[in-house]
């Protein structure tokens, strides 16, 4: 999602589900942005990563973005 940020005035900001077993840590944060850092241009690749348990979907399996913009804005 976008996410508002003071320097930039967006940044991206990526949730992340984890495969079972799988833990949340820093080295896993910076082991995906190194990732995607390689693949897509510098304004594209997520400047922050939070690990959530589910995304929100629609019937229709889409995400609702909406709804985790309005879990970040919460925090």
């Amino acid at each position: 999602i976008g996410k508002p940020d003071e320097a930039r005035g967006q940044i991206v900001k990526a949730f992340v589900v984890l495969q079972p077993g799988e833990a949340p840590s820093q080295a896993l944060i910076d082991d995906i942005q190194r990732h995607v850092r390689g693949r897509l241009a510098p304004y594209e690749y997520p400047r922050e990563i939070e690990f959530i348990g589910a995304l929100p979907m629609t019937t229709t399996g889409k995400v609702q973005r909406r709804e985790l913009r309005q879990r970040d804005a919460a925090k």
